[in-house]
């Protein structure tokens, strides 16, 4: 029987990619097994139109940058390379109106300038004050992202942190909703509405208890702001694939896990082309709930494996994007032209962003598409042919069931419509502009990444499927009872959803932990049974 390796890691998602990284740095043996032919899960890209590297899913790479991953594995040595989204965010005025877009900068001076142009001087205030109170905060929650959600690594995390009104305030802050942070601190709406959807990227809407964080996290955008891979967001993935290998870590794609199964002491991973892989722990990258069917082909108790598919909320589904080239980028009215070098917040008020919520969830689509523009062709040129450009609009909220006897096959053209009118309303001739379009609906999302129900980020990003309840209580900790050497990553688990990597480094330290104590331990077992 061929010697098994240290560890299989299923799916080539960056949190898989991540853990396997740590896991063969510390000398383990490693094998990565991708059931796509593209290493990158929905941190990827490809050829979509001629001469454009086209993403398949994320575009702007945010966390990552606050944890010191990239740092830690010396992805720059590996052909990473980032450029700063600055401005990192543009919101244009509303339609109609003769008030400056504003222009949220790295400096916090330039972008309260910015504010107070649009919004007045005490709103500009405001804002200062907001990313001083917000930015500390927002600093922390990155801090518990890096670690196991538990009592000590929270704790830890959030010690010391100043709380003028006492503890008791504090914590009723970080579990209040993103529109009642807003309403304290703001009255110009288009500045909260901004602010409402650039937390709202998060997944939940910014009315749910909770959500204050994913508002406040824009403070952190002054320290660190978003960045962008050159070549694209499969930069990244490809920069840890490439220092995988370099440890002696394998990977291979186009050949899909069916079953993992505990057999003697080891695991068994088991794939389509009927390969089968022996080793001693299993990461397991893909979503929860494709884990748990892996699990169960491999005779796992399905009773306990129903109990905790009911429990996990993926939702209603979040969103659907539409991929263009097009011959320039778009063009806001009076707004400076880098403006369109980070997030571009097409929404003016918060009540566009509920009513497509309250639509999503009752199986309809939006009254109006709430719509994030990037157009990093102008940052990066490197992804478009000279003289072309690349335009992403993703768009809010969708659901993954329509209701009705309609499919997604017959309407996401027409919903892809809406969504480019959205950005022809405040850049007026941007349609003309465009040569190729690819859309990806909800549906289309799962199909092409696995993403289950079109949930990017897995499963809600609601209050009570996170920290150390993602996605339940006795699957918190990155390891799955009654399957001793199988641990969890990716979105499923803490901290969610974006570009982190968080969960792939924490799982990988808490495996390399098991596997450390179990090396101990058979060694004194085989001490107890050697002749004296």
């Amino acid at each position: 029987m061929k010697a098994p390796v240290d560890v299989v890691v299923v799916g080539s998602g960056h949190n898989a990619l991540v853990a396997a990284c740590y896991l063969a740095s510390a000398g383990r043996s490693v094998e990565v097994l991708e059931r796509d032919t593209v290493v990158g899960g929905a941190v990827s890209t490809v050829d979509r139109f001629p001469g454009h590297r086209v993403d398949r899913g994320s575009s702007a790479h945010i966390m990552i940058r606050h944890t010191g991953i990239v740092e830690e594995l010396d992805l720059a040595a590996h052909g990473l390379r980032y450029l700063d989204c600055d401005p990192w965010a543009f919101a244009p005025p509303p339609p109609g109106s003769d008030r400056p877009g504003i222009v949220f900068r790295r400096s916090l001076d330039a972008t309260c300038r910015s504010i107070e142009a649009a919004c007045g001087a005490r709103e500009a205030e405001s804002y200062r004050r907001f990313v001083e109170v917000w930015g500390p905060r927002s600093a922390r929650v990155m801090r518990a992202f890096s670690g196991p959600p538990n009592g000590p690594s929270l704790v830890t995390s959030f010690w010391g942190l100043d709380a003028e009104g006492g503890g008791s305030d504090l914590s009723r802050q970080f579990l209040s909703s993103g529109d009642a942070i807003l309403d304290e601190y703001f009255d110009d709406e288009p500045l909260r509405a901004a602010l409402a959807w650039f937390g709202a990227q998060s997944g939940p809407p910014m009315s749910e208890p909770g959500t204050a964080p994913m508002v406040g996290f824009a403070a952190l955008m002054h320290t660190t702001p978003p960045g962008r891979a050159v070549g694209g967001s499969g930069a990244l993935t490809a920069a840890l694939a490439r220092r995988l290998e370099s440890d002696g870590g394998r990977l291979s794609t186009g050949d899909a896990v069916v079953s993992i199964r505990r057999s003697g002491g080891h695991w068994l991973s088991r794939t389509e082309t009927g390969r089968e892989i022996t080793s001693r722990a299993v990461v397991a990258g893909c979503h929860v709930l494709t884990t748990l069917d892996l699990l169960e082909r491999g005779g796992f108790d399905a009773g306990v494996l129903t109990k905790w598919r009911r429990r996990i909320r993926v939702g209603p589904g979040i969103g659907m994007v539409v991929r263009l080239a097009t011959t320039r980028l778009p063009q806001y009215p009076s707004a400076d032209p880098a403006a369109t070098n980070g997030l571009q917040l097409l929404v003016s008020d918060r009540s566009q962003l509920r009513r497509a919520h309250g639509a999503a969830l009752a199986g309809e689509l939006p009254p109006r598409p709430a719509v994030l523009g990037m157009s990093f062709s102008g940052l990066d040129p490197t992804i478009s042919p000279p003289g072309e450009h690349q335009v992403t609009l993703w768009s809010q909220w969708h659901p993954y069931r329509l209701g009705g006897d309609r499919s997604w096959a017959d309407v996401a053209e027409s919903e892809a419509d809406r969504i480019v009118g959205e950005m022809e309303t405040f850049a007026p001739g941007f349609t003309e502009t465009i040569t190729a379009r690819h859309v990806q609906s909800p549906r289309d999302l799962e199909e092409e990444m696995g993403l289950i129900g079109g949930n990017v980020m897995h499963v809600e990003m609601s209050l009570d499927q996170m920290m150390m309840w993602r996605p339940l209580p006795e699957l918190s900790g990155y390891r799955v009872p009654g399957a001793d050497g199988l641990y969890l990553t990716g979105a499923s688990t803490h901290p969610g959803g974006g570009v982190s990597g968080s969960s792939g480094r924490t799982a990988a330290r808490i495996a390399m932990g098991d596997l450390r104590t179990d090396s101990v331990r058979n060694l004194l077992k085989r001490g107890k049974r050697s002749p004296r």
